[in-house]
C-alpha cells in the first residue's frame, strides 16, 4: 500500500493538519466545483474531508492523498478502500489546482492511480454532483460510465460513475 508509487511525477504523500492551509488554496482556486457542491471550502470542512468515512469503513481504509511539484500541491485525491464492496475503490474526491488545469495533469494522475489501484481492485467508483459541466466531461474522458443510478443529497444530486480496471 506504498502510496509514494501512485505517481511517478509528483510526490505523493498522506495529507495531514498542518498541510490544510495549502488544501483550501487548492479548493479556493475552483469555485466551481463549490457553486454546484456547497457549502463554501474553509479550514473546518477541510478537516471534515479529512475524516469522513462512508459507514462500516475503518480509518484505515481511507487515503486523503496529496500531490505535490516541489513545494506546490497540484492535486488532492480522496479514495476508499473496498467500497461498496471488496473489488472495488471509491474516490471521494479529485480536484487539481487551477493553476496546473486544461494540461492533461488531471488525467495523468487518474490514469496512473487508477494503475496503481489494478493491483488490488476491480473497479473504480466514485459520483460527481449532476449538472456540473466540468465534472461530467473530466469523468467521461477517463472512461468512468454511469452505473444508472443517481442519489439526492440535501443540496444536490450525485451521479454514480464507476470503470472497470481489468482489461
Amino acid at each position: 500500500k506504498m502510496i509514494d508509487q501512485l505517481s511517478k511525477y509528483y510526490r505523493c504523500r498522506i495529507l495531514t493538519e498542518k498541510d490544510i492551509p495549502s488544501i483550501l488554496s487548492l479548493y479556493e482556486s475552483n469555485p466551481l466545483y463549490f457553486q454546484y457542491c456547497p457549502p463554501k471550502p474553509n479550514l473546518a470542512s477541510i478537516k471534515e474531508d479529512m475524516l469522513r468515512l462512508p459507514e462500516g469503513k475503518a480509518k484505515a481504509d481511507k487515503f486523503y492523498v496529496g500531490f505535490w511539484d516541489r513545494s506546490n500541491l497540484v492535486a488532492v485525491m480522496d479514495f476508499v478502500y473496498a467500497y461498496p464492496d471488496e473489488e472495488t475503490v471509491f474516490i471521494g474526491l479529485f480536484m487539481v489546482n487551477q493553476t496546473y488545469q486544461g494540461k492533461g495533469i488531471g488525467s495523468q494522475i487518474v490514469t496512473e492511480a487508477l494503475t496503481y489501484f489494478a493491483k488490488n481492485f476491480r473497479k473504480a467508483r466514485l459520483a460527481y454532483i449532476k449538472g456540473n459541466p466540468q465534472s461530467q466531461h473530466f469523468w467521461k474522458k477517463q472512461g468512468f460510465k454511469p452505473i444508472g443510478s443517481e442519489v439526492k443529497q440535501e443540496l444536490y444530486t450525485v451521479v454514480i460513475v464507476e470503470q472497470s480496471l481489468r482489461g
